[in-house]
C-alpha cells in the first residue's frame, strides 16, 4: 500500500520457500496481475532490478546478478541489502511495492532481520510469504525440520501445487497447526490475488514510460485461468463516525485465521484530529501509517477485507462494534497505545 506522494513508505515483501516450492511462478503471477503497481524485486540469485526495464527487455534472468551461493542471507549484510533497495526505492524508478525473492536454501528469519535492520527511511517491513509444495511437503519437511520454524515465523502461507495432491486437507490442516495465526492460502501454480500482499493500482502517475501492464494489456479479465476472486470473500465497511482505537484492536488481534488481507484508512476520530490511518494486513502482519487528511477529504473510515469462509454478516457486527460513542474520556490517554504500537515509528499523533 505505497503512495510515496503522500509520503508512504515502500513495503519490502520477503518471499521465501524450500527448493521448487514455486516461488519464481508465484513472483511471476505477480508480475503480470500487477493491476498497475510497479514491482521491484530482488530475486533469488540477488540481483536488483526494476520491473519494468525487465519487461521491455524481454528477459527476466538476464536482468540479475549470480551470486556463487544463491543465499541472499549468507552472502550480503543489511547495508549491502540496502545498496540494492536504495536503488530500487528511488523516486525515479516509480516502485510501488518491494519483493524479495530468497534463494531456497535460505534462513527467512536473517532475511526478515536484514529488512528491519534497513537504514532506509522510504523502507518498511510488508511480511514474509512462505511457499510451501503440497505434493513435495511431508518428505521435505522430514529431511528439513527447520521448516517448521519457517512457517512459524510467516505472515501468509502459500500451500502451493495443490492440484498434485488427490486430497489437500490434511497438508493445509497440517501447515495451520503448524503457523503462528498466519493466512493460509491454497494455489495452482503460484495464482494468489495479488491484494493480499499490496495494492494493485500505481501510486503515482505514469507519464511518459511504457509499463509492464502497458505489455500485458489483457491481464486476467481475459485469462483462460479461473479469475483470482473466484473463491474468495469480501467485505466493504464504511463508517461516518469515528472509530474507538480499543475496540478496533480488539477485533484485529482476534481476526479469523481465514481472513487474509485488510486494507484502508481509519478515522479514529479526537484521538487524533490531524490524522488518518491507513491499515495494511496480511495474515498476521499489522501495521498502520498516519498521514495527514487530504484536504477537502470527507473524514471517515474505509476498509476492505478479503478471505476465503468469512463470515460477513458476523465481521459486519463486530466492525459496527468498533465505532466509537462518544469523546474519549479524559484520563483515556493511553487510548492509542494499541494502535501506535504498530506504527513503525510510534509518534505523538497529536505532535
Amino acid at each position: 500500500m505505497s503512495e510515496r506522494s503522500s509520503g508512504r513508505q515502500i513495503p519490502v515483501v520477503v518471499l521465501a520457500g524450500f527448493l521448487g516450492s514455486g516461488k519464481t511462478t508465484l513472483l511471476n503471477h505477480l508480475l503480470h496481475r500487477s493491476g498497475g503497481s510497479r514491482i521491484g524485486a530482488v530475486v533469488n540469485d540477488f540481483g536488483a532490478v526494476e520491473i519494468d526495464a525487465m519487461a521491455v527487455a524481454g528477459a527476466l534472468g538476464d536482468s540479475t546478478v549470480s551470486l556463487g551461493n544463491g543465499c541472499l542471507c549468507c552472502a550480503v549484510d543489511a547495508s549491502e541489502l540496502d545498496e540494492y533497495l536504495e536503488r530500487l526505492a528511488r523516486p525515479s524508478a516509480g516502485i510501488d511495492v518491494i519483493v524479495i525473492e530468497a534463494s531456497g536454501l535460505a534462513e527467512p528469519q536473517e532475511l526478515v532481520r536484514m529488512v528491519l535492520a534497513s537504514e532506509l527511511p522510504n523502507i518498511v517491513y510488508g511480511g514474509l510469504v512462505e511457499v510451501v509444495d503440497a505434493a513435495e511437503f511431508d518428505e521435505t519437511r522430514a529431511a528439513h525440520p527447520g521448516i517448521d520454524r519457517h512457517l512459524s515465523l510467516a505472515d501468509l502461507v502459500v500451500v502451493n501445487k495443490i492440484d498434485r495432491v488427490d486430497d489437500p486437507d490434511p497438508v493445509l490442516k497440517t501447515v495451520r497447526d503448524l503457523v503462528d495465526r498466519a493466512a493460509v492460502v491454497p494455489a495452482t501454480h503460484g495464482r494468489v490475488d495479488p491484494e493480499f500482499l499490496f495494492d494493485c493500482r500505481p501510486g503515482e502517475e505514469r507519464i511518459g514510460q511504457l509499463s509492464f501492464d502497458d505489455l500485458h494489456r489483457d491481464g486476467c479479465e481475459h485469462d483462460t485461468h479461473p479469475h483470482l476472486h473466484a473463491g474468495y470473500d469480501s467485505l466493504s465497511f464504511v463508517s461516518e463516525q469515528p472509530l474507538d482505537p480499543r475496540r478496533l484492536i480488539a477485533f484485529l488481534d482476534s481476526r479469523p485465521a481465514g481472513l487474509y488481507r485488510i486494507k484502508g484508512y481509519v478515522d479514529f476520530g479526537p484521538y487524533d484530529l490531524r490524522n488518518r490511518y491507513a491499515v495494511h494486513a496480511v495474515g498476521r502482519f499489522l501495521r498502520f501509517y498516519p498521514e495527514p487528511w487530504p484536504a477537502g477529504a470527507g473524514r471517515a473510515t474505509q476498509l476492505v477485507l478479503i478471505g476465503t469462509g468469512l463470515d460477513t454478516g458476523a465481521l459486519r457486527a463486530e466492525l459496527d462494534g468498533c465505532v466509537s460513542d462518544g469523546a474519549p474520556h479524559a484520563d483515556d490517554e493511553a487510548g492509542m497505545w494499541g494502535v501506535l504500537r504498530y506504527v513503525q515509528e510510534a509518534e505523538d499523533p497529536a505532535a
